[in-house]
């Protein structure tokens, strides 16, 4: 796995259809964060151009949430290795053997130049309620902890979790895995679809590597100044061009 830029810091989430936007953001706010985030909404409008396009400005932290048969994520993995992303996001969901092969794919793909494999525990956007909905009983907190446990013993590099479960997940694994946080709103902000939320300090203060954010940035009049001054709130914040 190749090195990446320094932890602490921020991924900025470029959620929006247009390419030519994307960059526009990734652009504004390449001095201040580490990472830049492509999801679905762009990947599926642009595909793969769309990542290297942004990553001009940064390394792109792919957030697809693999879900599939193990043979097929293998296949996703290998295609979108041709942008050479730095990080890539499955559900931890999927099980040890869809693990395994996404880890498999990559390594055989790239070797050491291969992206860090997070896999996602639960959702920022479940409750409690939400869950049980789906069969899974116990709380996020719980689900969360299991699903990290399946995940880093099949190869996973790190996990994506809300704020919530990030010093759980600390003292049940230490400092080795990556820990992605979405679901971060600085004070004053709208939570919108998100349930289980903290601010940026707090989410470090509990042990955060990355801090995805994205209404919070791309929906200010500056983009780059809102980026800036989470940026300047957080401790420790190095950045390698």
């Amino acid at each position: 796995m190749r090195q990446k830029p320094n932890r602490p810091g921020v991924i900025a989430a470029l959620d929006t259809p247009s390419a030519t936007q994307a960059e526009a953001w990734a652009g504004a706010v390449a001095p201040h964060v580490g990472l830049v985030k492509v999801g679905l909404e762009l990947f599926c409008a642009e595909g793969l151009s769309a990542v290297t396009r942004v990553a001009r400005h940064r390394p792109v932290f792919l957030d697809l949430k693999f879900h599939d048969i193990p043979n097929t994520v293998a296949g996703a993995v290998r295609s979108v290795c041709a942008a050479r992303p730095a990080m890539l996001t499955l559900h931890g969901g999927g099980g040890t053997a869809m693990v395994e092969a996404a880890r498999r794919a990559a390594e055989d793909t790239l070797g050491e130049d291969r992206p860090a494999i997070l896999a996602v525990t639960v959702l920022t956007s479940f409750t409690a309620a939400g869950l049980a909905e789906t069969g899974v009983a116990g709380g996020p907190a719980q689900q969360v902890l299991r699903l990290a446990r399946l995940a880093l013993a099949a190869g996973a590099d790190g996990l994506v979790c809300s704020p919530q479960e990030v010093s759980r997940l600390r003292d049940a694994f230490g400092e080795a895995p990556l820990l992605v946080v979405p679901g971060i709103r600085p004070a004053g902000s709208a939570a919108g679809d998100q349930a289980r939320i903290a601010t940026p300090e707090e989410t470090i203060a509990a042990g955060a590597d990355w801090l995805v954010i994205g209404r919070p940035i791309t929906g200010a009049s500056d983009p780059g100044a809102a980026a800036a001054a989470i940026a300047a709130s957080l401790p420790s914040v190095s950045l390698r061009h």
